[in-house]
C-alpha cells in the first residue's frame, strides 16, 4: 500500500519506517527542512534502538523516503496518517489539536481524490467528527479513521511488530477490510484486531493511559507507607502483581511518570470529561499526586545531605524519563536539577542519550561523557534513571573518597550488599538499614 506519514515525530518515524519494513511504499513528511535532511542521509532526529538500521534498510531499499512537499506526498499516496503533536495548552488541562487541524485543512486543499485519513495522533473524543466537519466543506468522500498508538519508547520497535492490539475506529464499515489488510503481518503473529466507532478509539487511547498512569501514583503512594511502616515496596508489588486481575506491569516504585504520553493525556482526558460535564475524581487526584511527588523525591536530598546544599555535589546517572530514550518531556530530573543548583549544589550528569539542551543555562550543572568522571567527588550520586549500564556498577571503584552515599530512585541495587560495602544507601519504598 501506499502510505503518507505527516509529522515525522515519534510517532510518525517509528510507524511509518516500521509499515515500509512489512513492505509497503511510505512518504514520511514534515516541513522541518533540517529534519528531512538528516534523515535522507541516513539518520534518526530521535534515540530509538533500532531505528536508524531500519531507515537505512528501507530507504536504500526505495520503500521509505522523506520529503517537505506535502502536496506531493499526499498526493502519492492512498492513506495518509496525521502523526503530528497534540501538546497540553500552556496554564490548562485542554489539548492543542491546531496542528492536527491545520493538517485537516492542507489534506483538503492538496488532495485531488478521495482518501484514507487516519489519525494516529492522539486526540479526545469527538475529534474525528471535527475533522469531518472541516472535510465536508467539500464535496469528497474522505473516510476518517481513528487508529491509536501504543508503542513504548525504548521499545517502539518490537511493540510495532508484536502489538497487544491494534484498534481501528471509523464510522464507515467499509474501511475495517482495508485496515485489517494493512495490518495483516502483525494479525497474522496473533495480535488482536479490535473494530469500534472512531469516539471509541479516540477513548480507548485516553482511557488506557490514564490507567497505567494510575497504577503507576498507586504503588508510588503505597511506597510512601511502606517507608513508614517498615515493609519493602517489592513484597507488596510482587504479591499484588501475582494477581492476574491485576497484574505486575507499572507496578514498580519510583520516580513521577513523565515522557509524551502519560501527563498530557491524564490532563487531556479530565478536560475531555469536563466538556461532558464528567468529574473524573480519580484521575484528577493522580494527576495531582504525581505533580507533589516530584517535590516529595526532592525534598528527601536535604534529608540525606541537610538543609544547606551550598557547594554539595550532587551526580545524576540518567536525566531521562526512562531508559533507551533521549526523550526529557516530565522528566523528574527536569524540576529537580534546577532547584538543586538554585539551592547552591553543583550538579553533575551522564546520561547515555547525551548532553542536554534543558540544562544548557543552568549555572552549577555540567554534563560529563562517562560514569567515573560523573561521580567522581560526589557527596551524592542519585540513580535516576534505570538504564543498563547503570545496574552493576562497582562504586567502591568509581568513588574513593570513602563517604559514599547513593539515592537510588530505580531500587537497583540492594540495601544489604551496599551496607556490607559500606555505603550509605537510599531507596524508595524499602525500609532504611544504614
Amino acid at each position: 500500500m501506499k502510505l503518507c506519514m505527516i509529522g515525522t515525530g515519534y510517532v510518525g518515524l517509528v510507524s511509518g519506517t516500521c509499515f515500509a519494513d512489512i513492505g509497503n511504499e511510505v512518504v514520511c513528511v514534515d516541513k522541518d527542512e533540517k529534519k528531512i535532511k538528516k534523515l535522507n542521509q541516513g539518520s534518526s532526529p530521535i534515540y530509538e534502538p533500532g531505528l536508524d538500521e531500519l531507515i537505512k534498510k528501507n530507504f536504500l531499499a526505495k520503500r521509505l523516503r522523506f520529503t517537505t512537499n506535502l502536496k506531493d506526498a499526499i498526493n502519492s499516496s492512498d492513506i495518509i496518517f496525521i502523526c503530528v503533536g497534540t501538546p497540553t495548552k500552556k496554564g490548562s488541562l485542554k489539548v492543542d489539536l491546531s496542528f492536527v487541524f491545520k493538517c485537516t485543512k492542507d489534506i483538503l486543499r492538496f488532495s485531488k481524490k478521495k482518501k484514507i485519513i487516519v489519525t494516529k495522533s492522539t486526540v479526545p473524543v469527538g475529534t474525528g467528527d471535527e475533522i469531518e466537519k472541516i472535510l465536508k466543506k467539500r464535496k469528497k468522500n474522505f473516510s476518517i479513521i481513528s487508529n491509536p498508538e501504543f508503542l513504548r519508547e525504548g521499545e517502539a520497535i518490537r511493540d510495532f511488530r508484536y502489538p497487544d492490539r491494534i484498534v481501528i475506529g471509523s464510522n464507515d464499515k467499509n474501511v475495517f477490510k482495508i485496515m485489517k489488510k494493512l495490518y495483516l503481518p502483525s494479525i497474522n503473529k496473533g495480535t488482536k484486531f479490535i473494530t469500534t466507532t472512531r469516539r471509541g478509539a479516540e477513548l480507548i487511547k485516553y482511557a488506557s493511559n490514564a490507567f497505567l498512569a494510575t497504577k503507576i501514583t498507586f504503588i508510588n503512594e503505597v511506597a510512601n507507607l511502606c517507608e513508614k511502616s517498615g515493609v519493602n515496596i517489592e513484597d507488596v508489588s510482587l504479591g499484588m502483581g501475582s494477581d492476574n486481575r491485576i497484574g505486575s506491569r507499572f507496578l514498580r516504585a519510583g520516580p513521577a511518570y513523565g515522557g509524551s504520553c502519560f501527563p498530557k493525556d491524564t490532563k487531556g482526558l479530565v478536560s475531555a470529561a469536563d466538556k461532558y460535564k464528567i468529574n473524573l475524581s480519580v484521575v484528577k487526584s493522580v494527576i495531582k499526586s504525581n505533580q507533589e511527588r516530584v517535590n516529595l523525591l526532592t525534598q528527601r536530598i536535604h534529608k540525606i545531605l541537610g538543609s544547606n546544599l551550598k557547594n554539595k555535589k550532587i551526580s545524576f546517572l540518567g536525566v531521562t524519563f526512562k531508559p533507551n530514550t533521549d526523550d526529557m518531556r516530565d522528566s523528574t530530573s527536569l524540576k529537580m536539577i534546577p532547584y538543586l543548583c538554585k539551592k547552591g549544589a553543583k550538579v553533575n550528569y551522564y546520561d547515555p542519550s547525551g548532553e542536554k539542551k534543558e540544562f544548557k543555562k543552568i549555572k552549577n550543572c555540567k554534563y560529563t561523557k562517562n560514569i567515573k568522571s560523573n561521580c567522581s567527588g560526589a557527596d551524592l550520586i542519585v540513580l535516576l534513571t534505570e538504564w543498563d549500564e547503570f545496574k552493576s556498577l562497582d562504586f567502591k571503584k568509581i568513588v574513593k573518597n570513602g563517604k559514599l552515599k547513593i539515592y537510588d530512585l530505580r531500587n537497583l541495587y540492594s540495601a544489604e550488599e551496599m551496607k556490607k560495602n559500606k555505603i550509605k544507601y537510599f531507596s524508595v519504598g524499602r525500609p532504611n538499614i544504614n
